[in-house]
């Protein structure tokens, strides 16, 4: 993986922003772009699919599209503003100064009209990136590494080979779980699902399955999530 002006190498766990935009095809461009210049990227189409990721997620930067069905960019970043200072480059089809000194009013780092050279955006977001306070060190010091995963406890997000790797709800609480307590056996009771409270002991073993296709090599013959026999589970990690 190649990296930007701004990226940080997939050994220092690179950068992921959240490109929310609802033009179908821009968004696959710009995760395409911008994975190829090293960073991880997640996409929302409209403002509350933005807010679901970012309640599980946590990044390092936005690029916010103004004009999106509901509730445009401005409205996003008012809110996004009143409880967080993650950094925002804002995108939008109106290059007027107004528009400009509006976004730049309500917090955003930076500001591009379409149409837009893709370089000159990787260029704006890694000069954002140094300008923003850094990260706290526990970034390198909870991330745990099984294989081509890591996975980091603090933000709860996993990756493959550098890039995000999609868990569901369930599938993030149970990995959650597991990491915490990583070279550890885990009980099924300890894991929320028992008789008493109302879940069949099974539901863990296929929320297991579907998380081994996720992390595993080959999910038949599990190298780091194993299965302890009478007890329940253990992720295995690497030195």
């Amino acid at each position: 993986m190649t990296n930007s002006a701004g990226a940080k190498s997939s050994e220092q766990f690179p950068p992921h922003i959240l490109v929310v935009d609802d033009d179908t095809r821009l968004r696959t461009l710009l995760k395409k772009f911008l994975r190829e210049s090293g960073y991880m990227v997640s996409a929302a189409a409209n403002a509350a699919e933005a807010r679901r990721q970012m309640d599980a997620l946590t990044f390092d930067l936005l690029v916010v599209d103004v004009m999106m069905p509901g509730e445009n960019g401005y409205a996003l970043t008012k809110t996004i503003r009143a409880t967080s200072a993650v950094p925002i480059l804002m995108l939008t089809a109106m290059g007027e100064a107004t528009d400009r000194i509006k976004g730049l009013e309500l917090g955003v780092d930076d500001y591009m009209a379409k149409p837009f050279e893709p370089k000159e955006l990787v260029l704006r977001i890694g000069s954002i990136l140094r300008r923003a306070p850094p990260h706290a060190p526990e970034r390198s010091k909870t991330e745990l590494k099984f294989g081509a995963c890591r996975y980091d406890l603090a933000r709860k997000q996993l990756t493959s080979d550098g890039a995000p790797v999609h868990l569901t709800i369930a599938e993030t609480e149970l990995l959650h779980m597991l990491a915490q307590k990583a070279n550890e056996a885990i009980e099924r009771s300890d894991l929320g699902v028992t008789e008493e409270n109302g879940f069949n002991p099974r539901t863990i073993d296929v929320q297991i399955t579907r998380l081994r296709r996720k992390i595993e090599p080959d999910p038949r013959q599990p190298r780091y999530l194993q299965t302890v026999r009478g007890t329940g589970y253990i992720l295995r990690t690497d030195p």
